[in-house]
């Protein structure tokens, strides 16, 4: 039994698809699916419950997953140990983001980090808030990039910046003609809305608690089609397919803005998101965590409040 077979299976109960977790592991899938299987043999037990579409832990396997789980991150701390001991500017930073952050804030803190960390290899990857949460304890990255709330045991918070949500829709839109938006106005709207598991999408339903994706005529204000990007929802504001609320830097950022689609900001106290850093406490190299704070700082979103505060929390 080897870490590796333990990160092959833990990244398979996640994904729960051979395919994706060979992907995710970097490695083939009959590399994988040959690895497990040796783990199945050797531990005398079916770990997994296999179909064509789709496969899932036994229930002495979600036992089996949930301790090498443990493991995975008491090898990530003595990773961790060992690191310190080297230059905290000259080994590899794996960084994750959320979908809806990663896109806009890569692109403005990537060239100041070179700057001021030219030896330090930069690894970048997107996922969801529950895979990154996941990643991070494994020690698979060494920092996540999330939106507030989150909270995790033995891993440390700080808030970076605020960002207002606005309404994104076409220039022709009777909306386009307002410079403030009301809650009021979205009534009798189609709101485009993110898929379920982005925490964007629960993040705007508790800023617009009318919105109401059944689409009930009782309700005042109604969703239309889902995107499984910000980008997607732009594309189908474009075409006409309804209005959006974004981040203001996924609307300041689009590639295709310009004479077909504008932002308004909302009115009074808009709806907005922090976004924080987080780590676990044991990760030594706080050099390479300042570096990447200060890049972050350095070329701040458009519209973003920077959080002065230090902010830092171990939750």
């Amino acid at each position: 039994m080897t870490l590796t077979e333990l990160r092959y299976i833990t990244t398979l109960a996640q994904l729960q698809h051979f395919g994706q977790a060979a992907e995710r592991c970097n490695v083939s899938q009959p590399t994988l699916s040959i690895a497990v299987k040796k783990l199945e043999r050797e531990l005398g037990v079916d770990l997994f419950e296999r179909s064509k579409s789709s496969v899932r832990p036994t229930p002495i396997g979600e036992q089996v997953i949930t301790q090498s789980q443990r493991v995975l991150e008491e090898a990530a701390a003595i990773r961790d140990i060992a690191t310190s001991g080297k230059d905290q500017l000259n080994s590899p930073l794996h960084v994750g983001a959320i979908f809806t952050i990663g896109p806009y804030l890569f692109p403005h803190f990537i060239p100041p980090l070179q700057k001021q960390a030219p030896q330090m290899p930069l690894v970048i990857e997107e996922g969801y808030t529950s895979s990154l949460r996941k990643r991070l304890r494994s020690g698979e990255v060494d920092v996540i990039i999330v939106a507030l709330p989150f909270s995790e045991p033995d891993v440390v918070v700080q808030p970076l910046y605020e960002e207002p949500f606005v309404v994104l829709i076409p220039d022709n839109h009777r909306l386009a003609a307002k410079q403030l938006i009301e809650h009021s106005d979205l009534d009798g709207e189609n709101v485009l809305m993110m898929g379920e598991g982005h925490c964007f999408r629960d993040q705007v339903i508790e800023a617009l608690p009318n919105i109401n994706q059944n689409s009930s005529k009782a309700a005042p204000i109604r969703t239309m089609t889902e995107g499984s990007s910000l980008e997607t929802l732009c594309y189908m504001v474009a075409s006409g397919l309804g209005i959006t609320i974004l981040p203001q830097s996924a609307a300041l950022g689009a590639a295709y803005r310009g004479n077909s689609l504008v932002s308004r900001p909302f009115a009074g106290d808009a709806p907005s998101r922090t976004t924080a850093l987080a780590w676990r406490a044991s990760f030594p190299r706080h050099k390479a965590i300042d570096a990447l704070r200060n890049a972050i700082n350095e070329r701040s979103l458009p519209g973003a409040d920077i959080v002065k505060s230090s902010g830092l929390r171990n939750l």
